[in-house]
This record gives C-alpha cells, structure tokens and sequence, in this order.
C-alpha cells in the first residue's frame, strides 16, 4: 500500500519564528525548520534544547499531594513501619519498583518488593496481594505504575491497617481510591507542569521530593538510577519532550556508560555490548526481554534483575528471562498468524472506518498486546484482541491508530466492562464473555462516528524538503543534537525530489527484495548511499536512470574512529504514483 506523504505544515507565526531561528543556522536552514515543527521558537528554547540538564527539572513538590506523600513516608521510616513497594508486571512497573526500592535502601531497611502475576491476580492491585502484605506486617504499599483506579482494593487495604501512596499516570476515574497521597500528574487539578511522566518516572520524582525533603539533596544518588528510567520511557512509549527528554537524555548517557548490572547483563545478551544504546535499541531489544517475565512468568524474576548487585546472579536470571522472550516471539508469531487469517476471513467487515475486534478463548493472555499492536499498525484500524481468562470472564488489548484516542472509545461501553485503564493509544479491559458481541457493535459504532478517514490512511509524516548537497557536517552535527528521538520528537523525515541511480544500485538480500542505493539529485555532486527495505518493485524503473522522489531518514554509522552517512528510504515516488 502506498503511504501518503503528508508535508508538516508551518502557520505563519511559525514562519516568522523560522526567519528569526535561520540566522542561528546559516549553513544548515533546515535545522531552524525542524526546530519549528518542535515548539521551538526562540533563540533560549533552542538553548535549552540542544543543551538538555537536570536543573531544568521541575519541582516535585508541583505535584499534587507531593507533601503527603512524603509526610506519610517519612512517618513510616520514622516508626519503623513495614513498606512494600508494589508494581504492575510490565517494563514500567518493574523498572519503577527497581527504582524506588533500591534509592530507599539507602537509607532504610525494612522494606519489600512485590509484582502481581498476569494469570494468578491480573493488572494493578490485587486482594491477594493486601492479604499477603496484611501477614507479613506491611503498614505503608508504594505502588507504582497501577492504582489509580483501585478504589475497592484500597479499601479494603484500610480495613486491614495498609496505607497507600499511589504511584501512576494513567488517566484517573471521577471517583478516586481513598488513599494517603495520590501522585498522578493527569488529576484534573495537578498543577505539576509536566503530564506526560511515565510511572517511572512518577516514582522518580517521588524519590527526588523525599530526598529533598530530608536534606539530603535535590538528586542526591538519584543520577544512578536514570538507567532504570530511561528504560521505562522507551519501553512505555511515552513522549519524549519536555521533562521526559531530559530524563532519556541523561539516562541514555548512563545505560551507555556505566549501566547497572542487571542492564549490563541484558545489554550483554542483546549484543550490545561496545556500541552506543540508542531508544530504538530499549524499544526493540533491551525491553522485550524485561518485558517477556512478565508476559510468560512472573515480572518478579525481572525485578529481581534489575535490583541485584551480584553479576552472576544477574547473568543467570537474564538468560531466564532471555530464553522467555524467544518463547513469547513464538507465541507472537502463532497468534499473529492465526489473527490475521480471522481478519482476512472477515476483511469486508472492516471496511470503511471500523476498527478490528477478534476474540479467541486460546490466546495467551500475556501476547495479546503485542498482536494488537501488530494489527492496528498492519491494517491501520483501531484494534482489540480479546482471550479468556476465567470464570466466564474475557480480557482485552487495544491499540489505537495515530490521532484517535481508543481510550474514549473503550471508555464509551463501560457500561459493559468489568474493569479498564490505559491511555489514548492502549488500553486494557476486562468483560463478560456474553458481552462480547455487544461490546463490538458499541464500539464500531462509536469508532465510526469519531475516526477520520486520515487516521486510517497510512502515512508518513515530511518535516521538509532537502537538497543533497544541504546534508553537510554543519548540518549532521545539528541533526545529532535532536537526539534521542522518540514520540513528539520522532526522528526528521525528509523528501528529496528528482533524484537518480547513480549507476551502481542494486538488488540485495536473501531473496533480493532490498534496493541498496548510491544516488544523486541535480543540484549538488553529492553521491547518497541509501537502503530501502522491501521495495524491490521500484527497481526496474530506477535502473532506466529516470527521476523519482524519496522520502527518508538520516542515519549515521560508525566505525571506530570513522563515520558514514546512509539515507534510510521509507518511500519512493515515480511519475506513475502521482
């Protein structure tokens, strides 16, 4: 399917911005367009962008209940108090649990850690889970990355004598848990100034207002632990602007040099090991090995990696966990498979703007996210994959597609629902089994009255036109600095127009279905390596030495002491397209 390209557009007071920024960049004029597209538009946002530090943080105590959450804290410190730290099985939970748990060990001892398991007690805050803590002493639960919703669960908590700070940032119910503090920067009167914090990093800044609290420092100790951090921002896909920037930036500078020894093990086993770690390479590689405990096992085994200080204790548990992630791609690719014959058996009944509902009592529970993911980027629908659980009871994944908020969507059949949570792009629900057929009517109804044909419309987003000879080191060196990329700062697309083979593209790959590239436009002799992945249908046309366009990524490899320049293609336009 060919994507449209869809050129960012500049409103005119972006364009005054523009003319103003071009001067800061006389060699390279694109830099102040990328800017631009960015919300940065004067000469200290620049400064502030392409020099990120940890003085720019905000104040934690902006947040709402931040002096609660403290208080009730340091009560228990102070009393000797039992304190578990509590978080959901994913990347962000499990990262988020290492963070806390191991920044308060400094200074406390009488502390545990617990993960709920996916088939046993499901997402967030179990009943199971309070007994167990009620029996072993706990006073005070930290939970992170869940909570917001557990009203009844925290409860029945206070019954028993348990405390709860909540830790999330998942968007919150009317109705809030009677808790002691809840840090939740999406509370809809939270002045903190940042919403978009993963549960991470909720729990991040906790820790940063309890150190400054005691005296003990606005970050003291804090910088070792943005490895931890970093992590759960890529894996979670959360914005990378603003704060998050900040925090990804000075994590990724720690993952890369002196990660802690359970990244340091999965960094090993990725083979990552002597190259720079890149979001791409957290978001692909490092977690969906975190990720696989707690989708095939228990998310507990990857906390336990993530706190450990003994390198073989922290190598064995990798290749656990390791050997997990090669088990859930299988089941991914089964499911996938059998997903997409379900879909194509059906394919008339998604036409126009319906989104995609498949139900099937076998899945397993922990891959359905992931096959909803590959469904909605696949087909370009809002998408839910649904299995059962137990007890006549169905679970649900839903991806969205770009721009539609399937959060409102599910939000809509509520009604219908035993339980759901997420955000704008996923959410997790849980139903009756017999609901299922109504819950599917309610929700392409909903779907097709507010999707718009752009959002199921597959796209590709052009920051601008360049010329190849504007791609000079002025230029790369810039491009460097809007690193790391990620969603609200997505690394620059490009378009070059009229280019051609310079003689010497061929076809490569096992069955030939790659083109590698050395190209050239008609306005510089610059010669541009490039490869564009399956799209081995152009190349007949391309070796005739006719013009075409492209639209590309910039993409810089080093070796040793040396670098090279490599286009990524993500199309290719000829006459015939247009």
């Amino acid at each position: 399917m060919i994507s449209k390209w869809n050129v960012l557009p500049i409103t005119s007071s972006n364009q005054d911005a523009e003319a103003r920024l071009a001067g800061m960049f006389p060699k390279s004029r694109a830099i102040a367009r990328l800017l631009v597209l960015r919300g940065i538009t004067t000469r200290e946002e620049v400064n502030r962008f392409f020099n990120p530090s940890l003085s720019q943080l905000p104040d934690p105590f902006l947040m709402r209940d931040m002096e609660k959450a403290v208080g009730r804290l340091n009560k228990a410190l102070g009393a000797k108090e039992k304190v578990m730290v509590y978080g959901d099985y994913d990347v962000d939970g499990t990262t988020a649990v290492a963070l806390v748990y191991r920044y308060l060990q400094n200074f406390y001892s009488n502390l545990v850690y617990y993960v709920p398991t996916r088939d046993d007690e499901g997402y967030g805050i179990s009943k199971q889970s309070i007994d167990y803590a009620a029996s072993i002493g706990v006073k005070l639960i930290i939970v992170l990355d869940c909570g917001i919703k557990a009203v009844d669960e925290i409860a029945y908590a206070k019954a028993q004598g348990i405390d709860f700070i909540v830790c999330d940032h998942h968007v919150p119910d009317e109705v809030l848990p009677d808790a002691a503090a809840i840090l939740n920067p999406k509370l809809k009167d939270d002045k903190y100034p940042y919403k978009d914090l993963s549960g991470c990093g909720v729990g991040f800044k906790f820790m940063q207002a309890f150190s400054k609290s005691n005296g003990i420092g606005d970050l003291y100790g804090l910088d070792s632990l943005l490895d931890l951090l970093v992590v759960s921002i890529a894996a979670d896909i959360v914005p990378i602007t603003g704060e998050n920037r900040v925090l990804a930036y000075y994590g990724l500078k720690r993952l890369n040099a002196n990660p802690s020894v359970g990244l340091r093990s999965i960094i090993r086993l990725c083979g990552l090991s002597n190259r720079e770690i890149t979001i791409s390479d957290i978001i692909f590689k490092i977690g969906p090995r975190i990720n696989a405990s707690g989708r095939m096992q228990s998310g507990l085994e990857s906390v336990e990696l993530l706190v450990t200080k003994d390198p073989s204790e922290a190598y064995e548990i990798s290749k656990t966990i390791d050997q997990y992630n090669k088990d859930r791609k299988e089941l991914d690719r089964q499911i996938t498979e059998e997903a997409n014959t379900i879909i194509e058996d059906h394919i008339q009944h998604i036409k126009d703007k319906r989104p995609i509902v498949i139900y099937n009592r076998q899945w397993h529970k922990g891959i359905i996210g992931i096959v909803a993911s590959r469904i909605a980027e696949l087909y370009f629908r809002p998408s839910v994959v649904l299995t059962y659980a137990d007890d006549g009871i169905v679970i649900g994944s839903s991806r969205s597609v770009r721009g539609f908020d399937i959060y409102s969507a599910i939000k809509s059949t509520r009604d219908l629902l035993e339980t759901f949570g997420g955000h704008t792009n996923a959410v997790g629900l849980s139903l009756k089994e017999e609901n299922i057929g109504e819950f599917r009517r309610r929700l392409e109804l909903y779907v097709e009255q507010h999707i718009t044909l752009d959002q199921v419309t597959p796209q590709i987003d052009v920051d601008c036109e360049l010329d190849f000879g504007e791609i000079n080191s002025d230029f790369l060196k810039y491009l460097r600095q809007f690193n790391p990329f990620g969603p609200g700062n997505q690394k620059p697309v490009f378009v070059t127009r009229g280019v051609y083979d310079f003689g010497t593209s061929k076809l490569v790959g096992r069955n030939q279905e790659h083109i590698k590239f050395e190209l050239v436009d008609s306005k510089s002799d610059n010669i541009m390596n490039g490869i564009a992945f399956n799209m081995h249908q152009y190349f007949d046309y391309i070796k005739q030495h006719k013009p075409f366009d492209i639209c590309y990524t910039i993409e810089e490899n080093k070796h040793r002491n040396s670098s090279s320049v490599q286009l990524q293609i993500k199309g290719i336009r000829i006459p015939a397209d247009d």
